[in-house]
């Protein structure tokens, strides 16, 4: 091989390129039918997350009505069952008796039947 000469001057041109074939163009209306596609699946889909947040934010509503409506059963059930206690006291009933004119029965009189078992 012939040592390269630097300053030559008749320099080889490149060989020239094969041109570049063509990239096949699509018909843009199927571009913008799959946009179309991909934009109404994704409304689609965030229509639907948005209904499923708004059931649960419902669920979430009509539970906290619920549990303060417990409490406020379970408060009344304990002002009542206070209330019966203190009706259903001995001191109470044995005052209200005798306001009514009764007196405690004496040990003497009292006697037993015998049922027959």
């Amino acid at each position: 091989m012939a040592a390269l000469d630097w300053f030559a001057t008749d320099v080889a041109a490149p060989p020239a390129r094969p041109p570049r074939p063509r990239a096949v163009r699509r018909p843009h209306g199927r571009r913008i039918t799959g946009g179309i596609f991909w934009i109404s699946a994704f409304a689609v889909l965030l229509t639907g997350v948005v209904a499923l947040n708004v059931a649960v934010l419902r669920v979430n509503m009509r539970l906290n009505d619920l549990n303060k409506q417990q409490l406020q059963l379970q408060a009344e059930n304990q002002t009542l069952s206070s209330q019966v206690s203190s009706a259903a006291s001995s001191l109470r009933i044995e005052q209200i008796a005798h306001r009514l004119g009764l007196v405690p029965a004496p040990a003497t009189d009292t006697s037993y039947l015998d049922v027959g078992h």
